[in-house]
């Protein structure tokens, strides 16, 4: 009962201490699933005209585009540059796709099922089909035939072939799509040519601009001739300029930064372990019988029982091996090279005997009716190079003989055709070590640029420091967000992530770059649409001071009555420019446009008044005008106009729809 009152007599309080617990409570759920919907909104890449790209759609475009170019170069190691090749190249496939498609529904255009079938597996397929070596038949043509096979057999259940089976799949739907959206591109392209034509103005204008033609004395006085301090140009002169050339400074969002590096280079200490290393492993090296492994667990060059022949044996080792005092057994002494600090020492396992230098080969067809492909000759070095199955094999075996190995997406027979002539081989075992930094290097060089940070911290210390340690500072000027690296910096993208959270002027920690460590100066951020007056201010200015120079040299050369006075005025020469025409902006040696139609407006022996160019001022006095034979055929000029535009219209189009389209770009989060 006692509890009960006590309840009772702290009742506003404890209802008022319920009443905050539970709105607490409720904040916290609403703030948590707030989270969530936040943290969905991060998942996407992307938005393009309202198509959400998420993080796995791009994700599984990138590794789709992957294993095409892995299949396709036969390579499965992408280095750095690559895989940003082919983060772009994913990205602008996507940006096409959904700029075209929006396009594309707007004014009902579509590519049908029945069309790419057609353009995939037709009669004629497409250029993008018929390019693929996959389908390329014996002769190096495209088949028809080796597609169709190729199609039915991604179709098979296989549990053993599941891993080569997907791998095919993805390359078939990659370039399937990949036709759909070149096509689409091709119909929109060519409404577009028909949209924009020329017209029978077009055709005379052009045929008019090639007909006439004038020859003309002039004079021209350069700019440069007037000294600067003999104009003034004010801040409003180049405000004025700026707002009247400002859609020509449009810019995305970017950064500028300076930098210094560490090269990660091995140390005195380094070369020594090395040596100590080499000279413990001698005893080993001389006695072992098992040669590949001691070598291949210790060597940097790995032991295959290639044989040598004088020309492929490294040049210090030639004597050792093919000298008359050559014999099975003998171990060299350690050699040192500094031009790319490696420890060697030789082995010779076999000498003494005679092996063929190459051999010629050819592929057996694979099925009945198609004919074998005779590949010409191989070294052992070469063929070993391409495919070290078909050389072991190749080399192993006799004139007549067949033999299978494994092919990418399947499986080849070849057939020995013939075997050259043996000549001296030998089989030399190669223990070497490149010098390296160790992890005792690596973390010295780390603390001395950790060091740096902390002592140079800001921008003005930054670079005062560097200079007195004679270290290079390299700019890296217009990073964007989306920059895959600094420069030629290796794995430098995450200090691009670093730039566009960072403030102008803060020093960054140390990334490893790399062979070096780099330490970064934020030393410009730009985040307007436009470039700022200040970062034109050079052009605006010589602009500026250009065209107030030729208002001074106009006053002049207005009062000359004939062109030998203009020249006095100008101190220079009367000049003579030939076949000066509209369908050309080159006057002389120069292009001024200005002047050009200038010249061919006047009449013969006119002088005119100074016309304002991009070098200078000109006073120009024509000739007689020169007018070609012919008539105007303005079919014929209307289809060669039509055929120039045609080049560069598409990739016009696709930059404006994608310049006008609505779109998000949210990459740099994920990369």
């Amino acid at each position: 009962m006692a509890t009960l009152q006590k309840i009772r007599n702290h009742g506003v309080a404890l209802i008022v201490i319920v009443g905050l617990a539970m709105l607490a409570f409720i904040l916290g759920d609403f703030l948590n699933s707030g989270s969530s919907f936040f943290n969905r909104s991060r998942e996407y890449v992307g938005e393009i005209e309202g198509h959400k790209v998420h993080y796995t759609e791009y994700e599984a475009a990138k590794d789709q585009l992957t294993e095409v170019y892995k299949i396709e170069s036969g390579r499965t190691d992408l280095d750095e540059d690559l895989s940003a090749q082919i983060r772009n190249q994913v990205w602008q496939m996507m940006l096409m796709d959904w700029t075209l498609r929006a396009e594309a529904e707007r004014i009902g255009m579509d590519v049908t099922a029945d069309e790419l079938s057609e353009l995939c597996i037709g009669q004629h397929p497409h250029q993008l089909i018929a390019q693929r070596r996959a389908f390329y038949d014996e002769n190096g043509q495209f088949n028809r035939d080796n597609l169709l096979r190729f199609l039915n057999s991604i179709e098979q259940e296989d549990d053993a072939q599941n891993a080569n089976l997907q791998q095919a799949k993805t390359y078939w739907m990659y370039w399937e799509n990949a036709v759909r959206l070149t096509h689409m591109q091709e119909k929109f392209s060519g409404l577009m040519q028909n949209l924009v034509t020329a017209n029978k103005l077009d055709a005379k204008y052009a045929f008019e601009a090639r007909q006439n033609s004038v020859s003309a004395d002039f004079v021209v006085q350069p700019f440069h001739t007037i000294a600067d301090s003999l104009v003034t140009v004010s801040n409003n002169d180049l405000k004025k300029l700026y707002e009247s050339r400002k859609p020509l400074y449009k810019q995305t969002p970017n950064r500028s930064i300076e930098y210094i590096t560490y090269p990660v280079v091995p140390s005195e200490q380094d070369s020594l372990q090395t040596y100590d290393l080499m000279i413990k492993l001698r005893d080993e090296f001389t006695t072992t019988e098992d040669i590949a492994l001691v070598v291949n667990t210790n060597s940097d060059l790995m032991y295959d029982g290639r044989n040598y022949s004088e020309e492929s044996i490294p040049e210090m080792f030639r004597e050792f091996a093919f000298g008359k005092n050559a014999k099975a057994g003998d171990v060299t002494e350690l050699i040192y090279t500094p031009e790319d600090q490696t420890f060697r020492m030789a082995r010779l396992m076999e000498c003494g005997y005679n092996v063929p230098d190459s051999v010629e080969l050819k592929i057996i067809a694979p099925e009945e009716g198609q004919e074998d492909r005779e590949l010409g000759w191989f070294s052992e070095d070469v063929l070993r190079t391409q495919n070290r199955q078909v050389a072991e094999k190749a080399f192993a075996g006799k004139r007549g003989d067949r033999f299978t190995v494994a092919m990418g997406l399947g499986e080849q027979t070849f057939e020995i055709l013939d075997i050259a002539k043996a000549t001296p081989k030998a089989k030399v075992a190669i223990l070497e070590r490149k010098v390296t930094p160790s992890s005792k290097t690596y973390s010295i060089l780390y603390n001395n640029a950790k060091q740096f940070i902390v002592n140079n911290g800001t921008e003005d210390k930054f670079r005062a420091a560097a200079q007195e340690a004679h270290m290079t500072i390299y700019p890296a000027y217009n990073l964007n967000e989306n920059s895959d690296k600094v420069g030629q910096l290796k794995n430098s993208r995450p200090i691009v992530r670093w730039a566009f959270e960072a403030k102008e002027g803060q020093v960054s920690d140390v990334y490893e770059c790399g062979d070096q460590f780099v330490v970064a100066l934020l030393t410009d951020v730009k985040d307007g649409d436009f470039r700022p007056m200040s970062d034109v201010q050079g052009e605006l200015t010589q602009m500026v001071r250009n065209e107030k120079k030729a208002a001074l040299i106009s006053k002049e050369l207005a009062k000359a009555t004939t062109i030998e006075e203009a020249a006095k005025a100008a101190n220079t020469g009367v000049q003579h420019a030939d076949n000066v025409t509209l369908s050309s902006n080159r006057f002389g040696n120069m292009t001024e446009p200005a002047v050009v139609g200038a010249a061919l407006a006047l009449n013969a022996n006119e002088l005119s008044a100074p016309i304002k160019g991009n070098q200078g001022v000109y006073v120009v006095r024509p000739g007689q005008k020169t007018r070609l034979e012919g008539e105007l055929n303005a079919e014929q000029e209307i289809s060669q106009l039509n055929m120039y535009t045609s080049y560069s219209l598409m990739y016009q189009v696709m930059n404006l729809l994608e310049e006008n389209a609505e779109v998000t770009d949210n990459r740099a989060r994920f990369q």
